[in-house]
Formats: structure tokens, sequence, C-alpha cells
């Protein structure tokens, strides 16, 4: 159970990003979502992190896109 993944997954989802399905918080944040491009799910991912996943004033960030199997 990861509480934390799950609140945070509502957060997302209230705001907009239907294209989230899961989301697992640990060391680093592990996000599943459905997008029609790899653009287009680049895209989503800015705008999660700039809206919520992350705080620019002592974070940065940085992800890697993995296609599901």
């Amino acid at each position: 159970l990861d509480p934390q993944g799950q609140t945070t997954l509502h957060a997302l989802e209230s705001m907009g990003f239907r294209e989230a399905k899961s989301l697992r918080i640990g060391k680093y944040f592990e996000l599943a979502l459905e997008a029609e491009t790899r653009a287009k799910a680049e895209e989503c991912i800015h705008a999660m992190c700039d809206k919520l996943l992350h705080n620019p004033v002592i974070e940065e960030y940085s992800f890697e896109i993995q296609e599901a199997a």
C-alpha cells in the first residue's frame, strides 16, 4: 500500500490529469499514464510536475519514459 501515492494520484485526477493511472512514491515517483503519443506523455508529465509534484524553489526533476509491455 502507498497512501501518499494514492492521495497524490487523487489530487492529480481532481486537477484534470485523467491520463494518470497509478502513482507510487518512494525514493522516486513511478507514474503510469495513458497518452496517445510520446510527446503528449512528456507534456503531461511536465504539467503534473509543474503544478503539483515538485517545488521549483528547492527541487529539480528529470524523468524517463518507458513504454508498457
